[in-house]
């Protein structure tokens, strides 16, 4: 850092020093600093709340700066002077965890407190209401969901600390890296703040790809659980219906949303699906050629009113003109493969409907293949 010096269209390097060279304290200066001007951090408007807070239970252990942004999240501030150390992190959470907890009355009383102790005779709940914005202090909102925030401040930042809090920004933690440098001309002493994590130039950006990778990660999780609860319901689905009949005797539970079998034709076959919406069965059509398919959805059709005379009731009938494939359904709606309490009826319908199926298009599949062979 230079200092301009007009006088001679110059500029002078200013000493950069540590602040045990200068004898100051963390707690007796950065903080006081800190704590007088939070506006020092980045521009942004904070009210300090409290300093030295303890009011966790079961510990002793103390944060050095509390304080609300201007949308109400509590914002926990860690001044770590010359050297960050390698386990700052892991205390900041620690003291954000805990402060999750506190409620508005809570942090009112907080601020209270702290007002009281700085002598300055005035009111938490119209200083809470003037700093957020609102007319009067029912209307506050302080401290909702998991929204709180992280300040870490140090002079020197080790590389287990950005690292962690690189890592924790992918998880939306909402953490800022503050790199804090003392420095001296002369008889005059200067301080210069940068955020150093996220880049501020590049915070926006940093903080979409975090969104994004928490939606990938909540993607894969859904997924996940997805998969356990469909590779569930097949197995009961399987254990019921082998006690009825063998139409799915070698079969094996899946985490798709369906599972079929052949109906003695290669790409005529008969599949069972269950969704979030509903379930059903179905005759799905697919040798590979789009014309084909449309064919063989069009021999079957032919002979829709026998089958739907033998099935008793009446399917739908999809040629899907603009699809590779085709198919014929009977389906239930109203149902859902992730709720348990639908799987009896699901399973009920869905062993009933596939042996009703099997039974009513085994014929007429048949005769299919048969044409289709002698036209070979």
């Amino acid at each position: 850092m230079y200092r301009i010096n007009q006088d001679n269209n110059i500029i002078e390097k200013l000493e950069r020093c540590t602040f045990s060279e200068l004898g100051f304290k963390e707690r007796e200066h950065l903080q006081e600093w800190i704590a007088n001007d939070p506006t020092c951090l980045a521009d942004e408007e904070f009210l300090i709340i409290q300093k030295e807070f303890d009011g966790f239970q079961e510990t002793r252990e103390r944060l050095d700066l509390l304080a609300l942004d201007k949308q109400g999240n509590l914002v926990i501030i860690e001044n770590k002077l010359d050297d960050s150390g390698k386990d700052v992190t892991w205390q900041a959470l620690k003291y954000a965890s805990y402060c999750s907890t506190l409620s508005k009355e809570d942090i009112k009383r907080i601020f209270q407190d702290y007002l009281n102790a700085q002598n300055k005779g005035k009111d938490a709940e119209t200083l809470l209401a003037e700093f957020l914005g609102k007319e009067d202090y029912s209307e506050v909102l302080i401290n909702e969901g998991s929204k709180q925030r992280i300040i870490l401040i140090a002079a020197k930042f080790r590389k287990e600390v950005t690292s962690t809090v690189l890592w924790l920004m992918n998880f939306q933690i909402r953490i800022q890296c503050f790199k804090v440098t003392p420095y001296k001309l002369e008889d005059k002493l200067f301080l210069n703040l940068d955020q150093i994590l996220p880049v501020v130039d590049a915070q926006d950006y940093t903080i979409s790809m975090a969104s994004k990778a928490q939606e990938e990660i909540t993607v894969q999780e859904n997924l996940k659980h997805r998969y356990q609860v469909r590779l569930d319901f097949w197995a009961e689905f399987l254990k019921a219906s082998n006690q009825k009949n063998n139409l799915f005797s070698n079969i094996s539970p899946s985490k798709d949303n369906w599972i079929g079998i052949g109906i003695g034709m290669s790409g005529i076959n008969l599949n069972i699906v269950g969704t979030r919406t509903y379930t059903r069965a179905e005759i799905y059509i697919n040798r590979g050629a789009q014309l084909e398919n449309k064919k063989c959805f069009d021999f079957l059709e032919a002979k829709k009113d026998a089958i739907e005379n033998d099935f008793n009731g009446k399917l739908v009938w999809e040629r899907m003109n603009d699809k590779v494939s085709s198919r014929i359904k009977f389906e239930m709606q109203g149902v859902s493969i992730y709720e348990k309490e639908d799987w009896p009826k699901m399973i009920d319908f869905l062993i009933e409907t596939s042996e009703r199926m099997v039974n009513v298009f085994k014929k007429p599949v048949a005769k299919l293949n048969s044409a289709i062979k002698s036209a070979v």
